[in-house]
């Protein structure tokens, strides 16, 4: 196999690098064990996250649905959002038991649903009570303990109160991995999705923090698009990046990371390589009782920007519920993609080395 032609400039020291240098957000439905497998099939040293589980759907609903993972996901972590200490503790306790290698506190989310659970970004507003739920995790379990947070809410958005909050966590809960959305979080008045868009992305509270704290590791997560962008933070930020919408707004260019973020030999596997092992993946969730439209969903965007890719996109989401255990609804919709290894699509030239280096030939 080639490799692709998009090349970047690779970052010197390539094998000292933070376990969290490069991170795939926690996304509620998105960040599922089948968009997790097809991740890994592009990239073997991302750190990958699930969905948020609340304290209370694993410890009141179906343990093994939230928790049930491929081996081949590692490394990945368990995001948890939830406020009660030995509630925390049972969780992260059960996180460990399945084979995850991180339990993640959810401190950033600012949705109604989340608030009325007394959890996530409101959370930032008592630092002792995640302080509290930290320590607890971390006398229950032996993996890291980290947290993801935002820099502030509401009108307590000050970088002082950034850093107390930081400093109580960490010197109270023993927090040492802190990944921050570098944006403040509206409580009353904005959506979700207006919180990851209109509130200013502040970045220079990120540097500052970790000035602030050396001991500490400090992720940088917010509006990060492509891998030029990514390389210029880590330079700024040695402690990693996470990635969120970029990672399914098109998911093709996860196949870039090993070879530009972290070893210099890695070798970009083709679009084709990585459909069909995903597809042998889909047949086996087939047979175990899983429906087609879950499976088919992380591929939505993986042929984004090339001939077919919008025929490919309506045919899956057409047929896939249709025929829900029927594999060639998957080859069916490959057929429609004159070359699915085609290496000009523009906006993957975007996310990987524009404006630097054209794409003009095909993938191996």
């Amino acid at each position: 196999m080639q490799k692709d032609p998009i090349q970047l400039q690779r970052s010197p020291n390539v094998h000292e690098k933070s376990p969290w240098r490069f991170c795939i957000a926690p996304m509620l439905d998105w960040t599922d064990r089948h968009y997790r497998y097809l991740a890994r099939l592009m990239t073997r040293h991302a750190r990958l996250y699930t969905e948020m589980v609340t304290t209370g759907a694993l410890l009141h609903g179906d343990v093994s649905r939230h928790l049930q993972f491929n081996e081949s996901e590692h490394p990945v972590a368990l995001q948890i959002g939830g406020s009660n200490p030995a509630d925390l503790a049972a969780c992260a306790i059960l996180g460990v038991e399945y084979g995850y290698d991180e339990i993640n506190l959810n401190v950033g989310c600012p949705s109604d649903r989340v608030q009325n659970g007394s959890f996530g970004a409101c959370l930032m507003a008592t630092p002792e009570i995640v302080a509290e739920g930290v320590r607890s995790m971390r006398e229950a379990v032996d993996v890291p303990v980290t947290v993801k947070t935002r820099v502030g809410i509401d009108r307590s958005d000050s970088f002082e109160a950034f850093s107390r909050f930081i400093d109580i966590v960490a010197g109270q809960g023993g927090c040492e991995v802190f990944i921050i959305h570098a944006r403040k979080a509206w409580l009353d008045g904005l959506s979700p999705k207006e919180n990851r868009e209109i509130p200013p992305l502040r970045r220079d509270f990120v540097y500052r923090i970790q000035d602030e704290y050396p001991e500490l590791t400090f992720v940088l997560n917010g509006k990060l698009e492509t891998l030029p962008e990514m390389q210029t933070e880590l330079a700024q930020v040695p402690g990693g990046i996470m990635v969120g919408r970029a990672a399914y707004e098109h998911i093709d260019w996860l196949r870039f990371i090993d070879q530009t973020l972290f070893d210099v030999e890695a070798i970009v596997p083709a679009r084709s390589v990585v459909v069909q092992a995903y597809r042998a993946y889909m047949v086996e969730a087939l047979e175990s009782g899983v429906p087609m439209p879950p499976l088919l969903k992380p591929l939505l965007t993986l042929f984004n920007g090339l001939p077919g890719a919008r025929a490919f996109r309506r045919y899956v989401s057409e047929q896939g519920p249709k025929r829900k255990t029927d594999i060639h609804v998957l080859d069916e919709a490959l057929a429609l993609i004159p070359d699915p290894d085609a290496a000009d699509s523009a906006e993957l030239e975007w996310r990987c080395s524009s404006p630097y280096i054209p794409a003009d030939k095909k993938a191996g």
